[in-house]
């Protein structure tokens, strides 16, 4: 403590003697006035045309086009012919066998003779 205060002056008056710089000096600016516009005179004939310029390079090739539309549906066809008759069938299967006949009590056969 007993050195603060001895030192807090000391630094004190370092700060404020820093900030002590000369002043910079600032040169007059001199400003002319602008000359006079001068007054145009009548203008002068039409110069020559000018040469045709060269042809331009050919453009880039344009993109593929987009893919068309699906097309309508067709007609129906025709009816078909009519087809071929069908094969005959298998013979079938033999019947049962009949029953006795009844024999009659009068009844007569005639026999025919043979044919010569």
């Amino acid at each position: 403590m007993k050195y603060s205060f001895a030192f807090a002056a000391a630094a004190m008056v370092l700060a404020l003697s820093a900030c002590n710089k000369p002043a910079d000096v600032v040169q007059p600016v001199v400003v002319t006035a602008p000359p006079a516009p001068a007054i145009p005179g009548p203008p002068g004939p039409a110069g020559a045309t000018g040469s045709t310029g060269s042809m331009g390079s050919t453009g880039a090739t344009g993109s593929t086009g987009d893919t068309g539309s699906t097309g309508n549906t067709g007609n129906t066809g025709n009816t078909g012919s009519t087809g071929a008759t069908g094969a005959t069938g298998s013979t079938g299967d033999t019947g049962a066998t009949g029953q006795r006949g009844k024999t009659g009590g009068d009844t007569v056969i005639v026999v025919p003779p043979p044919a010569r």
